[in-house]
């Protein structure tokens, strides 16, 4: 017997549990709709929608209010995504990235906005980059770096053709699961994921799967699409992809390497205030004149600023120049930073501000 599912006081708790769910998310909606009350109010009277105080004060009476067994750092997280959902009912942010649904720059971009806003999938990231320059979306979500495979070079590319700024970041470990209708691997025969995904999870579809067909496909999410439609096919993709899919998890954390992080930009108009830990992005060409690139970079060693990343990229309308792209620390408001900027500008041939926001790691 097992006591877990007919234990009759488990039952009579998972009762009174269900009926303070039900009250949670009644009381969430009527908190929603007082936001969307207050969300007119400001837009007659001009007011913006952001209220760092108010939120603040918020978190603060909850902390104090707090009698437990909530920890502090709970009762934190689940209110900023209340008071995320409360500011998206009154000013949603239309946000792009990189579709379909479930692919992973789809969870980066639900993880730094807290699930909030109206989250759009695009096709390629130049169609990101463009929705985003014409206004129809608020920002645009791209990877940019991956810590096994390097820079994503085609968003350095459009980010230095473009006007648009970074006005954040995030990184998220990439760990691939086997999706399918089934759960037998046995039953296994074909195969589908991206290229990556299965040069990432080579060995394991080696010593587990030798004899199943590998067909590659747009994203890992498409794949996910296609094992739903084929029998007997799975595909390597993210556990949330199995959620939005409604596929088994066959067999999990399949990849090789654990130490697959991908770093993703959150790029828009937005100029984010300097927080104490943050990070800003130039780009910059130097003369072909030998020291050129010492010159350039003589600025940074002499404000001991810390330069996280530097990387080079051929400039794609001109044969043999190039354009390059550094991260260093401190925001564009530090004097050291603005000092920095200034005096590059006086020996590059080009230069500009491509952004300065709140570090994630």
């Amino acid at each position: 017997m097992d006591n877990k599912i007919n234990n009759p006081e488990i039952s009579l708790y998972r009762k009174e549990i269900d009926k303070i769910d039900d009250t949670i998310l009644e009381l969430l909606n009527k908190r929603l709709e007082l936001g969307m009350k207050i969300g007119n109010i400001k837009r007659e009277t001009g007011v913006k929608v952001l209220d760092s105080s108010r939120e603040k004060n918020i978190l603060e009476r909850l902390k104090n209010n707090n009698k437990g067994p909530l920890s502090e750092d709970v009762i934190y997280h689940i209110f900023q995504v209340i008071m995320s959902a409360s500011r998206d009912i009154q000013n949603p942010n239309m946000v792009a990235y990189l579709g379909p649904e479930a692919t992973n720059t789809h969870l980066a971009a639900l993880k730094h906005f807290d699930y909030s806003g109206q989250f759009v999938p695009k096709n390629s990231i130049p169609d990101i980059f463009s929705g985003v320059e014409k206004g129809y979306f608020k920002f645009g979500v791209v990877p940019v770096e991956n810590s096994i495979e390097g820079a994503v070079n085609h968003t350095l590319d459009l980010l230095f053709d473009s006007q648009i700024k970074i006005c954040g970041e995030i990184a998220i470990a990439i760990s691939h699961d086997l999706l399918s209708t089934t759960t037998n691997l046995l039953d296994i025969e074909v195969v589908y994921s991206h290229p990556q995904a299965f040069a990432q999870c080579r060995k394991w579809i080696k010593e587990n799967i030798p004899d199943a067909e590998l067909k590659e496909m747009s994203s890992t999410a498409a794949a996910a699409r296609q094992a739903v439609i084929e029998k007997n096919s799975a595909a390597i993709a993210n556990s949330e992809a199995s959620r939005f899919y409604n596929l088994n998890i066959a067999a999990s954390r399949i990849e090789d390497s654990t130490r697959n992080i991908t770093r993703f930009l959150i790029i828009g108009e937005d100029e984010p205030e300097r927080t104490g830990n943050d990070k800003t992005t130039i780009m910059f060409v130097t003369s072909h004149v030998p020291g050129a690139l010492y010159k350039a970079l003589q600025p940074v060693s002499a404000a001991g600023a810390n330069m996280v990343k530097l990387e080079s990229r051929p400039i794609r309308h001109k044969n043999w120049h190039y354009f390059f792209v550094m991260d260093i620390d401190g925001h564009i408001k530090d004097s050291s930073v603005k000092s920095v900027i200034a005096e590059m500008k006086e020996v590059c041939l080009f230069l500009k501000h491509s952004g300065s926001y709140k570090k994630f790691m």
